[in-house]
């Protein structure tokens, strides 16, 4: 018997493989295993599956493998030591990109926090001006999760990957004809608006669908979405899988841009431009969250409200919207708003906030 420890982390998530690892350790007297760590994994199977998702992935008639190796294009990855390290590699390699890697040991050891935000990836960002690269690739450590920075280091932000593919992928659509009907896009509530914004530039139709991949994959096979995700920088791109990849987020990336031919920095300006506000309601009693939630509702009742998940605003006018959830484990509401500023998106959350405390107290 084998058992795979596929993730480690001393900041909490290997602490849980050690527990498993104890638990069949009082096993051993019944049973013989071995554990094999993520550097063993390769190794530990007879069959490595990296390639044959590779091989799907470049075969897709959206990923334009010439006009990529003809980009002559240079980036820096930062895998955060895990199995990103492996596959982004041989995935540019493939399609003729020069890499430079950052943490792409796969020891499972993060190197940072893994999630992929600004705040996090200050090392890649000083790597990607330092080397004079196009662009800067971050994945998490299921590779699920893409993030990206711009030829000068700031964010390209991980609410506008999805929106970038989406628009290179209904572009192409609506310049071959398709139907409007099926410029159909799709991603959860408490993502950024540019991806409806940028649906209905072509005359498509977007649709929110409750947070959460299973959500949102249930909402596109519903109404047939050609692309979709969630605003995390997770890409759901159907022609291959109705899972989130940044594997196959890399290369419609990497092909919009060839055929844009501009910087990435240019590329980001050339989207809506939104600001999203992330702030929470700390309650002692779970009882007080319904009120709240009806209070909102009550105070806004003449504007768009949605109630799949909590209760989320939206104000058509001014293009902004706020979006309250509660938390599954927590008497917590998560507040989450978007406007054009900061400061717009912030003032919106506050008066949230304010609706709150009048109850709260």
């Amino acid at each position: 018997m084998k058992i795979l420890v596929l993730n480690g982390s001393p900041k909490g998530e290997y602490s849980i493989t050690l527990q498993t690892v104890r638990f069949l350790e009082i096993l051993h007297t019944e049973h013989t295993f071995e554990v094999l760590h993520i550097g063993q994994k390769i190794r530990s199977f007879e069959k490595d599956f990296t390639d044959a998702h590779l091989d799907a992935v470049l075969e897709l008639p959206t990923v334009d493998i010439e006009a990529i190796k003809a980009a002559g294009f240079k980036v820096v990855l930062d895998a955060v030591n895990s199995v990103g390290g492996i596959i982004i590699p041989r995935l540019l390699e493939r399609l003729g990109v020069e890499c430079i890697c950052v943490n792409c040991e796969p020891t499972g050891e993060f190197a940072h926090n893994p999630e992929p935000l600004p705040s996090n990836l200050v090392e890649l960002s000083e790597a990607v001006v330092a080397n004079n690269a196009d662009f800067g690739i971050s994945v998490d450590p299921d590779v699920d999760r893409l993030a990206l920075i711009c030829e000068d280091g700031k964010p390209f932000g991980e609410e506008y990957t999805l929106v970038s593919i989406a628009d290179y992928l209904l572009s192409k659509l609506y310049h071959e004809g398709a139907s409007p009907c099926s410029l159909v896009t799709s991603s959860n509530l408490s993502s950024s608006r540019a991806l409806r914004d940028v649906t209905e530039q072509y005359g498509g139709e977007y649709f929110a669908a409750a947070v959460g991949e299973v959500n949102v994959t249930t909402k596109m096979r519903e109404c047939g979405a050609v692309i979709g995700g969630e605003g995390n920088g997770g890409v759901i791109y159907p022609a291959l899988h109705y899972g989130r990849d940044a594997i196959v987020g890399v290369a419609l990336f990497l092909t919009n841009l060839a055929y844009k031919k501009v910087k990435v920095s240019e590329l980001r300006a050339s989207y809506p431009e939104y600001v999203i506000a992330k702030n929470k309601i700390e309650l002692s009693d779970n009882a007080l969250i319904d009120s709240i939630l009806e209070a909102v509702k009550t105070k806004y009742a003449a504007e768009d409200i949605n109630t799949i998940d909590g209760v989320k605003i939206s104000f058509e006018e001014r293009k902004e919207w706020v979006h309250l959830r509660r938390s599954n484990t927590e008497p917590i509401i998560r507040i989450y708003a978007e406007a054009a500023t900061a400061e717009a998106a912030d003032a919106l959350a506050q008066q949230i906030i304010d609706i709150a405390d009048t109850i709260i107290k």
